[in-house]
């Protein structure tokens, strides 16, 4: 992430954000602001979403094009359907909101140095859980939480954020057997965000930001 070269958008305290396709040939449209669960609401309803590190400012992002699974088409591939069938794992919702943000944030990733999921970014996502705008997907193998993932909820959408897996797979899991739910409950799409060839092998794929933003509104 740098500032250095792009024109920004500086937030006051007023509940608002610029248009997202003021933002910058990387995504950033805005600087500052808060991380209050209404701020943040409004921000994932126009494709916006926070993403800094602990030093930084806050950070404003809406990339163009836009990483989204549509539920229905989430590929499973032949060894993940025999882990399935298997049923080495268990998936669980809202039993352990705290301990998958905490995981997440932990754990170490390639090419990663340190987390963003800074204390300040982790209670802003606490808040939107108590306040029922938040869900975690817990895996399961036997009584330990082998892997899992946490996201925002906007009824039709749902913005996922970040995952992690202590086993070979386990994250895999919770998002193809999240999809599957959500598919089932009429879900729009996921909101991955930015493209990795992981969330790709699932079947996520990239669509234009005007298209995501028209499906976010409904």
């Amino acid at each position: 992430m740098t500032l250095e070269n792009t024109p920004l958008h500086f937030l006051s305290k007023r509940l608002e954000f610029p248009p997202v396709d003021t933002a910058s040939e990387d995504g950033l449209l805005a600087v500052g602001g808060d991380l209050s669960p209404e701020r943040l609401l409004l921000a994932y309803k126009n494709g916006i979403f926070p993403w800094f590190n602990d030093d930084s400012l806050i950070l404003w992002w809406t990339p163009d094009p836009r990483m989204v699974l549509f539920p229905n088409k989430v590929k499973v591939s032949k060894s993940m359907r025999k882990i399935i069938r298997d049923g080495a794992f268990a998936l669980t919702q809202n039993t352990c909101f705290e301990q998958v943000i905490d995981h997440c944030a932990k754990i170490e990733r390639k090419g990663q140095d340190g987390t963003w999921i800074t204390p300040e970014m982790k209670t802003a996502y606490m808040n939107l859980y108590k306040k029922g705008h938040a869900k975690s997907f817990e895996v399961w193998e036997g009584d330990e939480l082998v892997g899992g993932l946490y996201g925002v909820d906007l009824g039709h959408v749902f913005c996922g954020e970040s995952m992690f897996s202590f086993r070979p797979n386990a994250s895999k899991f919770a998002f193809i057997k999240m999809a599957k739910e959500l598919d089932k409950k009429g879900y729009e799409l996921i909101d991955c965000q930015v493209h990795t060839n992981h969330l790709e092998s699932l079947g996520a794929e990239l669509i234009p930001r005007k298209e995501f933003v028209e499906i976010l509104r409904g």
